[in-house]
């Protein structure tokens, strides 16, 4: 009977501790991974859904890949809008544009939520897909940055 009390008042002794533990890690206050302003943007099906105007500045883009596909973001910033096309007809060159690229995030598979941080001076933007025909097929937006 003596060991089943022992036993006992370990485990109490080994579960209170856990408990203060698991308390003091969710009382600490969280740093935040946000740092500027957020903008959504969902990819889909050869579209990018994003805010079209926002102010200029330290910019965190949270994209969310809402189609079947992997997809990646490049922000290339363009006095036109307009991206130059490599010989396939399909995709933007990113050769010639490699100079405006802001940022860019790798392909990001279905369901997955990413993080983009850019500095957005005042200008035109283009956030864009450019895996073979995404550019193409309707994978881009234009964004105007104030």
């Amino acid at each position: 009977m003596k060991r089943f009390a022992n036993s006992v008042s370990r485990l109490g002794f080994v579960a209170a501790i856990a408990a203060i533990c698991l308390s003091a890690v969710g009382c600490a206050p969280r740093q935040s991974t946000t740092r500027g302003e957020l903008v959504r943007v969902t990819e889909g099906d050869f579209r990018i859904a994003a805010t079209r105007r926002l102010a200029a500045g330290d910019i965190v883009i949270r994209v969310k890949n809402r189609g079947p596909d992997a997809h990646e973001l490049i922000v290339v910033k363009t006095e036109t809008g307009r991206l130059p096309l490599r010989g396939d007809g399909l995709t933007v060159d990113e050769d010639a544009v490699q100079h405006d690229e802001v940022g860019a995030l790798e392909p990001g598979s279905p369901g997955s939520v990413r993080e983009l941080h850019v500095r957005l001076t005042p200008g035109r933007y283009v956030l864009l897909c450019n895996m073979s025909g995404h550019y193409m097929g309707g994978m881009h937006r234009t964004l105007v940055v104030r």
